[in-house]
């Protein structure tokens, strides 16, 4: 059974940065494609970035493309999310997973993020 634990949430303000990390265990992190995505207050979960098994490419949504970067550690099995100029915008709680629903395990609890204006 493969576990996923996100953090490094928190709240901030506007314009401020938060690193958001993703540890894995329990399976073979570095085959598969790895995202973040996020759900906002009163919406569904969305895509937000993510990075091949190599980690030569990332992938990100338009909301946040130029904002956060998306890092990953085969070694440590960890992912890493970069998040600069966050916005208001930005709240909500951030899960990590495979990036292919057929790949995708248990959600783990996600980490909120706050952005206060």
């Amino acid at each position: 059974q493969v576990y996923l634990v996100e953090s490094g949430g928190g709240l901030v303000q506007a314009g401020r940065s938060l690193n958001l990390s993703c540890a894995a265990s329990g399976g073979t992190f570095a085959s598969y494609d790895m995202a973040w995505f996020r759900q906002r207050p009163g919406k569904e979960r969305e895509f937000v970035a993510l990075i091949t098994s190599s980690g030569l490419r990332t992938v990100y949504a338009d909301s946040v493309k130029g904002r956060f970067t998306l890092s990953r550690d085969n070694n440590k099995s960890t992912l890493h999310l970069q998040m600069n100029s966050l916005k208001p915008e930005d709240t909500a709680v951030y899960y990590c997973n495979a990036h292919r629903p057929d790949d995708q395990v248990p959600w783990g609890r996600g980490t909120q993020v706050t952005v206060s204006s």
